[in-house]
């Protein structure tokens, strides 16, 4: 791991945490939940020593990454422009973006509000759903899964 460097950038009003190795092609890791970074570990190694730029940030609210105390800074477009703004800084046009768990709703958000800036979407555990215009996503999950799916536990 200690070839894995790790930066901060101001983005989106917030500074983020970033791990990175590699060189080539840009691949960004987006984390799943309570994940950090270091999810993507392994997949980092190994891309980074097949030609690629392996990057996965510590997203708005995790890790080492700035939290915001205001509920309302937790939107997808938040997170979504802090990821957008990330790829401004480092300059890079357009990546390949791998989500897993609850980033994967966050790459397909990404996908769907700046299909530009992606090469590629791969996306682990969690499929597409378009959200329902009059119902609550958590409501919906609790009427498929009951009140102990994982999401549902940690609602007020």
């Amino acid at each position: 791991m200690e070839k894995i460097q790790h930066k901060y950038v101001s983005v989106n009003g917030i500074n983020m945490h970033v791990a990175e190795i590699g060189e080539g092609p840009a691949v960004v890791f987006v984390h799943g939940f309570p994940e950090l970074w270091y999810s993507w570990r392994h997949q980092m190694l190994y891309l980074s020593k097949k030609g690629y730029r392996a990057m996965a940030p510590d997203l708005r609210g995790y890790g080492d990454t700035d939290s915001p105390p205001d509920a309302t800074h937790y939107t997808a477009f938040h997170i979504v422009g802090d990821l957008v703004a990330l790829l401004d800084v480092l300059g890079l046009d357009q990546v390949f973006l791998v989500g897993h768990d609850w980033g994967a709703l966050i790459a397909w958000y990404f996908s769907l509000f700046r299909p530009d800036r992606i090469k590629a979407l791969v996306n682990l555990s969690v499929v597409f759903r378009p959200r329902h215009p009059s119902r609550k996503p958590v409501d919906s999950l609790r009427e498929l899964f009951g009140d102990d799916y994982y999401v549902c536990r940690f609602q007020l």
